[in-house]
This record gives C-alpha cells, sequence and structure tokens, in this order.
C-alpha cells in the first residue's frame, strides 16, 4: 500500500482500503430473509476505487470482483471522479475497466473465464485453470505478468508505427498520380518504382518497425482507452504533414526543374521524362524521402530525440542501410542493365544531384520535428482539460522513478 494515499497520520490504514473477504462480501451484496446474497452493483462501486488488498478471498470473491469491474459505469460519473480525485487522489480510468485475473485452481476457472485477460499458472495450475485463461505463466513466476503487459504494449505500438509509415507513403503516392493525371503530364513513378516501394513499405519497413525492443517506458504511460482509434491525432498530424512535404517537393521538381544541375550530361539526352536524368531524380527523392521518415515513424507521440534507441535495434539498421546500399545500386551502378525496365538515365546521377537528393531526403526530419512543435503548440493553446492533459502528458520525459505523490490510478 502507498502509506500517503492510503494510510492515516497514524500509519493505520483507511477505510475499505484492506478489508478480508467475508468483509468484501458483506459490502457489496444485499441479504434477503433467508440469507440468500444478491449481488448489488451499486454498492460495489462505492467500494471497489478504495480497494486494494482483498485478503482471505475466495474463488468467489475474485468472481464478484470481475464481473462487478465488467459491469461498472462508475467512469461515466464525472462528478463523482472528480471528487475521487480531488479528495482521496483516486484516478478513475475514463472507461469500462480491463479486469486481469490470476488463478491456479479448478475453482479459479470461472474467474479467469470471466475476466478480459485470464492468468493461469503453468506448473502448480490446474488443467482447467489453464484452458480457461489467456495467458498461462510457465515458470509461475508473477514477474512475467509485467513483461507480458509491456510485450503487449510493443506489439501495439509497432502495428501503428507500421500504419503511421505505409499511410504515408500511401498518400503521397495517391496525391501525385492523381496530380499528375489531372494536369496530364507523365507521372515519374512508373509501375516498377511503384513495386520497389511496396517493398520498401510492407516488407523491410514492417520488420525494421516490429523488431523494437520493448522498453519500461512503456509501463509508465497511462493504458489506452478500448474505444481509442488505433490512429492517433499524433499520428494523423504527422502523416498529413509528411505527405504534404513530401509531395510538395516532387510537384515543384516536377515543374521547377531548370535550376538542378547536370540534368543533359549528353546532348541527345533527354532534359525531362522517361529515361531523364530528371525523372531518375525525382524517383530517388521519393525514395530516400521514406527512408529517412522510417526514422520518424520510430515514435508516435511527437518525441524530439528520433536517434534514442536506434544502437539496441541492429536489425532496424540493418535494414536501413541495406535499402539504401539497394536504392545506389539500381539507380548508380546497375543503371545501364536497369535504364529500360525502371525507366532511370543509363548514366545514373551525378555527385552534385546525389547531395540534394540527401538533403531532401534528410529535410524530413526537420519536418517533423516542426509538425512536433507545431502540435505540442496546438495542445496548449487549444482550450480544454483533455488537451491540456494530453499536451502535458506529450511535453512529460520519462521518469525512471515513479512519484508517491501522483494520484494513483485504478487497475486497467
Amino acid at each position: 500500500l502507498n502509506l500517503e494515499l492510503h494510510c492515516d497520520k497514524d500509519g493505520k490504514v483507511l477505510e475499505k482500503r484492506a478489508m478480508e473477504g467475508k468483509v468484501f462480501r458483506k459490502m457489496v451484496h444485499d441479504y434477503d430473509e433467508l440469507g440468500v446474497a444478491k449481488f448489488n452493483q451499486d454498492k460495489f462501486d462505492e467500494v471497489w476505487p478504495y480497494l486494494r488488498v482483498l485478503a482471505r478471498s475466495s474463488p468467489d470473491d475474485k468472481l464478484t470482483l470481475a464481473k462487478g469491474l465488467n459491469g461498472s459505469h462508475l467512469y461515466e460519473d464525472k462528478e463523482k471522479c472528480r471528487l475521487l480525485l480531488k479528495n482521496d487522489r483516486i484516478d478513475i480510468f475514463p472507461d469500462r475497466q480491463v479486469v486481469a485475473m490470476t488463478g491456479d485452481g479448478t475453482n479459479d476457472a470461472p474467474a479467469l473465464k470471466n475476466a478480459d485477460v485470464g492468468f493461469a499458472m503453468g506448473i502448480a495450475g490446474t488443467q482447467i485453470a489453464k484452458d480457461a485463461a489467456n495467458i498461462i505463466l510457465l515458470d509461475d513466476n508473477f514477474a512475467s505478468i509485467v513483461v507480458a503487459a509491456k510485450w503487449g504494449r510493443n506489439v501495439f505500438d509497432s502495428i501503428q508505427k507500421f500504419l503511421q509509415f505505409q499511410l504515408t507513403v500511401n498518400i503521397s503516392i495517391l496525391t501525385l498520380n492523381v496530380i499528375c493525371a489531372f494536369a496530364d503530364v507523365p507521372c515519374p513513378l512508373t509501375v516498377l518504382h511503384l513495386l520497389w516501394l511496396n517493398l520498401i513499405m510492407d516488407s523491410a519497413a514492417s520488420i525494421a518497425l516490429a523488431s523494437e525492443p520493448p522498453t519500461d517506458q512503456l509501463l509508465e504511460r497511462p493504458p489506452t482507452n478500448r474505444h481509442d482509434s488505433i490512429i492517433t491525432k499524433q499520428m494523423l498530424t504527422n502523416m498529413i504533414g509528411m505527405a504534404v512535404y513530401e509531395v510538395g517537393i516532387m510537384v515543384f521538381l516536377l515543374w521547377e526543374y531548370e535550376w538542378i544541375p547536370d540534368l543533359q550530361p549528353n546532348s541527345d539526352d533527354p532534359i525531362t521524362g522517361s529515361k531523364s536524368r530528371h525523372y531518375t531524380m525525382l524517383f530517388n527523392i521519393f525514395v530516400l524521402l521514406q527512408v529517412f521518415n522510417e526514422y520518424n515513424a520510430r515514435f508516435l507521440r511527437g518525441e524530439w530525440q528520433i536517434w534514442r534507441g536506434l544502437t539496441q535495434n541492429p536489425l532496424y539498421l540493418m535494414i536501413s542501410f541495406g535499402t539504401m546500399v539497394f536504392q545506389v545500386v539500381m539507380v548508380q551502378i546497375a543503371a545501364p542493365v536497369l535504364t529500360h525496365a525502371l525507366k532511370i538515365h543509363p548514366e545514373g546521377l551525378s555527385g552534385r544531384q546525389w547531395l540534394i537528393c540527401l538533403a531532401f531526403g534528410i529535410g524530413t526530419l526537420v519536418v517533423q520535428q516542426i509538425l512536433n512543435g507545431f502540435r505540442r503548440l496546438v495542445l496548449m493553446l487549444w482550450p480544454g482539460h483533455d488537451h491540456v492533459e494530453e499536451a502535458k502528458q506529450t511535453l512529460a520525459e520519462p521518469s525512471e522513478d515513479a512519484s508517491e505523490t501522483t494520484p494513483e490510478c485504478t487497475p486497467e
């Protein structure tokens, strides 16, 4: 128990914070003349926000907890939640509670089945308990629950990272093709170009972004609301903002190309269009935009330090470096062979053109920081409690030790 939150000045445990099973049963049930107990949800909602320890509980008590928490709509009473936070520093999760239950005996099976996530013991647990559970702890170690929660959040983050990256590329490609179609100009991205981009997006990016190892900082975040969209507002800002930058660069270079150096190394080479250095450069720039934006996609909440954790994921670095090498080989070394298939210039690009391509690609890193700053400014200036709290969470740096004086959040 947190002594500051759940004990008085003399060290005595406050009311409803810790109790035995028989006391708990009397507090959450109504009894008729024959002594038959009937569960009362309203009484339960008066107890569970405070309850932290339930000792000498029976399997029926665990089942009551699971059903009661699942059926509680206390979060809808905003005034009561506000008073709980103000008077007792108890923060009610703003959605239906997510219940996790552990058990090893046959009698625990109903509670494991009714919980959102049931944990059974792999060694000491009975087969019935294992069948009713969602997750089996093979080593019977409760610390494994923390590992499971950390990996679960990491998988969810990996899905969001991949969506953020892939949708950004899809929006850019679709918008660019629509603009070229209405402007009646050849699109710089051919079918084979799109196949190569698809390989970058689907195969390489999914492996790279899904290989991010979990960190302890994942456990410091508040739980995700079950009704929240998998695409957050920060992700939407990143995708739209980055797509605007990518499409803007491509459209600008598609029409304003006279300033680009070394466009026509030979007198019979086309200045623009198929097999020109102009369109080869556009293809190269678009690929490099995705290569560098993949570093931005590793983060979902507007973090500044996009290089954080790179050394802990060598697979990501290998894939990113390998993609870059393949791009150089296609555009520069294998250009004489691939010129008819990829519609690129047979001599590739000059050194100055490569520098321009790299500059636009690295620009995605700068644009992401601008988007992060814009998002945080909007969150701080936009009226409303929810927006201010979201901004505080975004601005807050992850801490190693949780403060003992912060409001205590109820179980997920």
